[in-house]
């Protein structure tokens, strides 16, 4: 991580107005913006950053994706299919009311119970779960169906709801009788309104105005250390133009993802700094592989080219990676030859790049039977990833210089992600952000063949799917001693490379930049975390 700071001048601070480390309110201009208060509706990072501020889990993820104690104070197997988990006493909702077990087994009822979130989130965790018990009102007990070494860090993704929010009589894991549930189950609309929104985090939702602004209030009851911001109020500014536009104006106090090449221009302004992170997030392209008649593919026999590996290795080999590091995303960006940095579990110690060679791939989809191409749609966001729409552009050109007669329909990401999970492509551009399970979180979640009863294989839109690779994965993912897991990943993880069910672009390094006198040290997770926002007053 590089962070850079230059000194300022009084006239500096007299162009911005008050210190900052004066003020009790901090405005942060957002990327993409968070589609819901539901903390269940969608796994995607705008969502899951939002949560972060208004509810706790089990676990906490600190800047590099490590789990550290968050409502559990300890947890700990007691065979291979059981965890106990020890509960903190001394938490309270936003409401005032205890936290306790049964608010934990309420939560997992409702992530099974949430009809309106998008391709089922959070659920394939809790499907695995055999039975959920409570000895006393701050201990839990699980015990799962599939071995799951990694339920702490899955379970510190899941934002723990108060049981008070519905009617219920006594709360169970009983998922055939609603947990006990006498109400209704919650909906998007409800925590939108605030009137489910009552978490145990350090801020309480004051506001969700969709498309404008979201505004949070320190929350009075937070257990944790209490946060340096009084109100915070997060807008939404998908261009990278405006938003630093706004940061230079003295609108935003924070923005996320100021364009790398407006970087040379902040380091020029005293009154101005910023830092970069590497990230775990991958940036890949998915293909349509289950289907014989894919919707935006065009041959002239109505076959589907993306089921041959050669054209999709053709594909892979036609785009010119570095080139997309060095002129889109202005060195801010690693090439990718696998889908987790090299640092992370499961991951290819060095792993072989794969080489921008456009003749060799014009052979091989002659090989493949087809010399003279063929016509496909490119889908990917405009507002959601670090320069997306300028990079699916790129990924189209090279696609075309081969033979591939490439188009692209860049879109919102909240009409995006709903579509994909309809499965509605043909060729997508997405962005995973693995988690300190390393490969098994891209490998388990995308690249395995679906299956509800394991919990595996939700996010696999393109239906790739290779028996001899999910035989490898699922034993990787339930093998308790990490070293063993580990080898088991890499050669899950070779497997998919080598197959070509996806194709991995470049991993993101995050930007974030802000007023001189406030400090933030950036996330593995690139979530922009108001809490941990601190200006020279506090240091």
């Amino acid at each position: 991580m590089k962070t850079f700071r230059w000194a300022t001048s009084a006239a500096a601070f007299l162009l911005l107005g008050i210190s900052v480390g004066q003020a009790k309110d901090i405005t942060i201009g957002l990327a993409s913006e968070p589609t819901a208060a539901d903390p269940h509706y969608h796994d995607v990072s705008p969502n899951n950053a939002l949560a972060d501020h208004i509810f706790s889990a089990l676990g906490v993820f600190d800047e590099n994706q490590i789990v550290k104690p968050g409502l559990a104070k300890s947890w700990k197997p007691e065979n291979d299919h059981t965890w106990v988990f020890n509960l903190r006493d001394d938490v309270k909702f936003s409401d005032g009311s205890d936290f306790n077990a049964d608010d934990v087994i309420f939560t997992f009822c409702r992530v099974m119970n949430n009809e309106g979130s998008v391709n089922a989130s959070f659920s394939d965790d809790v499907r695995n779960f055999a039975s959920v018990e409570a000895p006393d009102s701050h201990t839990l007990r699980i015990t799962t169906k599939a071995v799951e070494p990694l339920l702490p860090e899955l379970l510190s993704e899941i934002a723990i709801l108060s049981d008070r929010i519905v009617d219920h009589g006594k709360i169970s894991f009983d998922l055939a009788n609603k947990c006990g549930v006498t109400g209704a189950w919650p909906g998007i609309d409800d925590f939108n309104t605030g009137k489910a929104a009552i978490g145990t985090g350090p801020f309480v939702l004051s506001k969700f105005d969709k498309g404008a602004s979201i505004t949070l209030s320190r929350n009075a009851s937070y257990f944790g250390k209490a946060p340096e911001w009084e109100h915070v109020k997060f807008v939404p500014v998908p261009a990278a133009g405006p938003r630093l536009a706004g940061l230079l104006s003295g609108d935003y106090d924070v923005i996320e993802g100021p364009a790398a090449r407006d970087i040379a221009q902040i380091k020029q302004r005293p009154e101005l700094d910023y830092t970069s992170k590497p990230s775990s997030r991958v940036i890949f392209l998915q293909m349509d592989i289950g289907r014989d008649h894919s919707p935006f593919v065009e041959t002239k026999d109505g076959s589907n080219p993306l089921q041959d590996e050669r054209v999709r290795k053709a594909m892979s080999m036609a785009i010119d990676r570095q080139a997309i590091v060095d002129r889109i995303m202005d060195g801010f960006a690693e090439p990718a030859y696998q889908f987790v940095p090299t640092t992370m579990s499961g991951a290819l110690a060095d792993p072989k790049p794969i080489k921008y060679d456009p003749e060799g791939a014009k052979k091989l989809l002659a090989e493949a039977g087809y010399p003279n191409g063929f016509g496909l749609t490119l889908h990917a966001t405009n507002d959601r990833y670090i320069n997306d729409s300028q990079v699916a552009q790129a990924v189209a050109q090279y696609l075309t210089r081969v033979g591939i007669k490439a188009k692209v329909d860049a879109m919102n990401g909240s009409i995006f992600f709903t579509r994909r999970a309809k499965r509605d492509f043909s060729f997508a551009m997405g962005g995973w952000g693995s988690t300190q399970g390393g490969a098994a979180s891209f490998l388990r979640q995308y690249v395995t063949t679906d299956n509800d009863e394991l919990g595996i294989g939700a996010s696999n839109y393109g239906a790739w799917s290779d028996p001899a690779f999910d035989h490898v994965l699922v034993q990787a993912i339930s093998t308790v001693d990490e070293t063993k897991r580990a080898e088991l990943l890499r050669q899950a993880t070779q497997m998919a490379v080598d197959k070509v069910g996806f194709i991995p672009l470049h991993f993101e390094s995050t930007l974030w930049a802000f007023r001189k006198g406030l400090h933030y040290t950036g996330r593995m997770d690139q979530y922009t975390l108001a809490f941990d926002i601190t200006s020279d007053k506090a240091n």
